[in-house]
């Protein structure tokens, strides 16, 4: 039989049963948010007509964990289309205890077709930042893999495998971030896709 003890602090937490409910209700906020935003996303990407009726089709889709890095999650995924060779995504993504953030995620043929709107986004909104890591499914945004977008020349994107272009918001401007969600999506939809 295991003998696995617990300190005083974690056996507080096991028994304090208000915390795991407050947590449950923050998750269920950030659902509820991503089902508001996704709404706004349908109709901004509606009148979007430089991206092909497939992409356009597929519905938002709303994802939750709890342990990427040890920590709940919330994603929503819109657009959202994923092949073998060709992704176009924009994630919309809460990271328990890190920050929101959206992200745009193109491989493939989406590559050349998009890459010279997202050199015109950071001429608009220079605090995009693009990834650097190797691995396209880090979530994880630090000083380590990312660089400001504005620094970032077209050649660079087009020698890249995939593309990850990222803007964080603070949690503790929680009440910003369905207009920071929106106002976000709506100026990469405008600048990349326009």
């Amino acid at each position: 039989m295991a003998n696995v003890k617990l300190s005083t602090a974690e056996l507080e937490l096991v028994i304090n049963i208000p915390v795991i409910l407050t947590k449950n209700r923050i998750i269920n906020a950030v659902q509820e948010i991503f089902g508001e935003i996704s709404t706004e996303y349908q109709r901004c990407i509606a009148n979007t007509y430089h991206l092909p009726d497939n992409v356009k089709a597929i519905s938002p889709k709303i994802y939750k964990g709890e342990n990427y890095e040890g920590l709940p999650w919330v994603m929503l995924d819109y657009p959202r289309y994923f092949t073998r060779t060709d992704e176009l995504a924009i994630r919309s993504y809460f990271w328990w205890g890190n920050y929101f953030s959206i992200t745009l995620q193109l491989s493939g043929v989406f590559i050349s077709q998009f890459a010279e709107g997202i050199v015109r986004l950071a001429k608009v909104q220079p605090d995009w930042q693009l990834m650097t890591h190797e691995d396209k499914w880090q979530h994880t945004i630090n000083n380590s893999n990312c660089i400001p977008l504005e620094n970032v020349q077209i050649a660079q994107l087009l020698q890249m495998p995939f593309i990850k272009v990222v803007k964080t918001h603070p949690l503790q401007q929680w009440d910003m971030a369905p207009a920071f969600f929106t106002a976000s999506f709506e100026t990469l939809v405008k600048m990349v896709f326009g």
